[in-house]
């Protein structure tokens, strides 16, 4: 891990990222070039059967298998790998417990992997992989399954830290080049309403954007076990990997794993231009044994013509929980919240609410994902998917250091929480302590 709170000038200009996108990131395009242009084969709509593959087998992957499934009517599950065999049979189970999709999950014995090695035999398998491993493996899923030219969806966030996320710009770079579709588990931007209120924010109708907040407070996602009941002779990387929210070299903390939805429609209202800097303010109010997360985190990131971007973060049973988006404009403001996707003018009265079709996201975005496969269109999310997620981890560098942190800063660290895993299970990995603000220097 490494120091991120010198403040001294960067290599790397903000301008110089706006104007470059990911060939900002040293060598992207030196990367991409060397793997050259083949593309891989475009499928007739409903015609070309589709073999799925799926990485990480817990509630969020069985949730993309079902979706991707739902999403396309000529596809199936060929290939499934997780580290630990009874994740891939709970999924199997409720997968094919499933009427409308049952019958094409084909996944004989010999295409069920297991270890932390299986995400390379599921790539092998398939012609579309679905990454939802816990997010401290998903640059390097991600970077093999572009190397082995599988159209993919990824789920969110990319990276943990930064030397991740510069590897996922550099993946996404590759993608383009080999002509891959990429698409994010940022589920929001597929969903109707929200895009119509983004079009029209976009477009103008509350004025300049000045400020938005936006929360995503909940309760624990994957809280703790004690450690008395860990069982005797499992050693600590299989430890952390089954309780890996609670690690922010596996998860990226409660920001940069759950509310990195929040994050990302932050950089939606902004068009996914990075902010300037970040400051935060946040801290562990419930103690959690071993674990060194957060479970609170409230980030301020400031924007050109000092606009403001603010995110609040909680993780905390009992307290009030709320995921909503305020957007103050200089003729209005957008809403998304418990009373509807909506805009009001400057006195609060209310001039649009979204009354047009409503769709299930999830699903969406394997419909469309899955069509532009098809019809050799393809989407790619990853120049926005990679800028998210490394907002969500600019954020938590700043609440975990309590230092400014600038776009600059976190573009070129060189800070990497993710241990070196080549010695399988046997691998060494820390138990750190939960970050002191103004005292650690590490993230």
């Amino acid at each position: 891990m490494s120091d991120l709170t010198n403040q001294g000038a960067s290599e790397t200009s903000r301008r110089d990222f706006l104007k470059h996108g990911t060939a900002a990131v040293a060598g992207t395009a030196t990367l991409a070039a060397s793997l050259g242009t083949l593309a891989p084969a475009v499928y007739a709509q409903g015609s070309d059967l589709l073999k799925v593959g799926l990485v990480g087998c817990g509630g969020r992957g069985s949730g993309a298998a079902s979706n991707a499934l739902h999403g396309d009517a000529n596809c199936e599950l060929v290939a499934m790998g997780d580290v630990f065999p009874d994740a891939i049979e709970n999924s199997l189970r409720n997968l094919k417990n499933d009427s409308a999709i049952g019958g094409r999950i084909k996944v004989k014995d010999d295409m069920k992997f297991t270890g932390l090695d299986s995400y390379k035999r599921v790539i092998d398998s398939c012609d579309v992989v679905l990454l939802a491993s816990p997010p401290g493996f998903r640059p390097v899923h991600l970077r093999a399954a572009v190397e082995a030219g599988k159209h993919i969806f990824t789920e969110k966030p990319m990276a943990t830290d930064p030397d991740g996320a510069r590897h996922v710009f550099e993946s996404v770079a590759m993608s383009k080049t080999k002509k891959i579709a990429v698409v994010a588990g940022f589920c929001w931007r597929y969903d109707y309403p929200r895009r119509e209120l983004f079009k029209r924010v976009h477009a103008g109708e509350i004025g300049e954007v000045r400020a938005a907040y936006g929360t995503y407070l909940t309760g624990p996602v994957k809280p703790m076990p004690p450690a008395s009941t860990r069982p005797q002779g499992m050693k600590d990387l299989e430890w952390q990997v089954r309780n890996w929210y609670n690690f922010a070299w596996l998860s990226g903390d409660g920001l940069v794993e759950q509310a990195i939805h929040t994050v990302d429609w932050i950089a939606w209202v902004f068009n996914d231009v990075p902010p300037i800097s970040a400051t935060a303010v946040g801290g562990r109010q419930i103690p959690s044994e071993g674990g060194d997360i957060f479970d609170h985190i409230e980030v301020n990131y400031l924007y050109e013509n000092d606009a403001r971007g603010f995110v609040a973060q909680r993780q905390i049973p009992g307290c009030f929980n709320e995921n909503s988006l305020y957007i103050l404009g200089t003729k209005g403001t957008g809403h998304i919240g418990s009373r509807g996707v909506y805009i009001s003018d400057l006195k609060g009265q209310r001039t649009w609410k979204y009354e047009g079709p409503t769709n299930n996201m999830y699903v969406t975005e394997h419909e469309e994902f899955f069509a532009s496969i098809r019809s050799g269109k393809l989407i790619n999310d990853g120049d926005r998917m990679a800028k998210s997620t490394l907002l969500g981890i600019m954020g938590r560098t700043a609440g975990y250091s309590g230092q400014q942190v600038t776009w600059d800063q976190i573009m070129t660290s060189k800070t990497k929480l993710v241990p070196d895993l080549s010695k399988g299970w046997d691998s060494p990995v820390e138990f750190a302590p939960i970050a002191r603000p103004g005292v650690t220097k590490q993230v």
